[in-house]
């Protein structure tokens, strides 16, 4: 099949660092073009893939017509606003997440990839995933029994960083923004469950949240169960999601969120008479296998596995965090 040509909206340093590569590395994928005001900042790009073409404006990359699909990390506030340019422009378009700031600012976004039939999609890697798909399996078989509880953790330390754009209000930044959409999303994906009920206490600095414990019920295909999460951009590296059922365990610990960067990918189900089974992912890369999904729902017809109804379900949940949050000082 023709491969699949990207353009990548911006030489963002996540881009440099994850998608642009994972582009390039996909099977049926072409890293064909960047867009960048900067030819400096596309030269550690050029290194990995020489043949790649700058333009030196995003409205540029949006009229090559041989950019097929339209890869976007801008600030967060950005990204709405583009992926509409890009659908408009006839590209489909997979954007960082989150992809917009509030559920509301979806409705422009699915009207507009209903209106062209192109592809849209948040950049919501972890679902590609085979830990968090055989998380998925095991709940599923009643591996654990009933679920009763889920808790999420995840948390990093950013503290000399006030330019940082997670650190400003005006960027769309803060924890819950950036990292509870995977406290969040994890949970909904492996149990296909939607909250009924929470509570939140929230720190806030200069404007956005740096701290956020939530706690609530959720309820889905396999019942109603207890939720609990914990996010921070103040407290050191931590990453860890538990499913717990009334016979079982699942379990994924280290770097569930970050696959094989700060600890190896792997997925525990602890059962009964203290027998574990773990399951071990050191070669899997979950940003080649959502360009690669996503290839195949151009290419093939297959259904992207996480479409903009699942994003905005997640961002729902933050929203209704936001709503009844409790800000607490320390």
């Amino acid at each position: 099949m023709k491969p699949v040509r990207w353009g990548v909206l911006g030489a963002a340093n996540f881009a440099l660092g994850h998608m642009a590569p994972a582009i390039h590395a996909a099977k049926g994928a072409e890293f064909y073009a960047l867009a960048t005001s900067s030819p400096e900042k596309a030269l550690p790009f050029q290194a990995f893939c020489p043949g790649v073409k700058v333009h030196l404006s995003y409205e540029a990359l949006l009229a090559d017509p041989e950019v097929e699909a339209v890869y976007i990390p801008l600030p967060n506030h950005l990204h709405v606003e583009w992926t509409l340019k890009a659908l408009a422009a006839g590209k489909h378009v997979l954007c960082e997440k989150p992809l917009a700031l509030t559920e509301a600012d979806f409705d422009a976004v699915i009207a507009a990839r209903d209106r062209t039939g192109l592809l849209a999609a948040e950049a919501y890697m972890i679902v590609h995933h085979p830990q968090w798909q055989r998380a998925k399996d095991w709940l599923e078989a009643g591996e654990i029994g009933t679920l009763r509880h889920v808790d999420a953790a995840f948390s990093f330390a950013m503290l000399d960083a006030p330019g940082n754009i997670r650190n400003r209000p005006e960027t769309g930044g803060g924890g819950l923004r950036d990292i509870g959409v995977y406290t969040f999303g994890s949970a909904r994906f492996v149990t296909g469950a939607e909250p009924v009920d929470l509570q939140a206490r929230v720190i806030r600095e200069n404007g956005v949240d740096v701290f956020a414990q939530v706690t609530g019920v959720m309820a889905g295909p396999t019942g109603r169960f207890t939720y609990g999460s914990m996010t921070s951009m103040r407290l050191y590296n931590r990453q860890v999601v538990t499913f717990q059922g009334d016979r079982g365990m699942i379990r994924l610990e280290g770097g569930p969120f970050n696959a094989n960067v700060n600890d190896l990918a792997e997925v525990e189900l602890h059962q009964g008479g203290n027998r574990v089974i773990t399951e071990r992912f050191p070669t899997a890369n979950h940003y080649v296998l959502q360009v690669e999904a996503f290839g195949r729902s151009l290419r093939e017809g297959v259904a992207y596995p996480c479409p903009l109804e699942f994003t905005r379900g997640t961002q729902a949940m933050i929203d209704r965090v936001f709503a009844v949050a409790e800000d607490i000082a320390l």
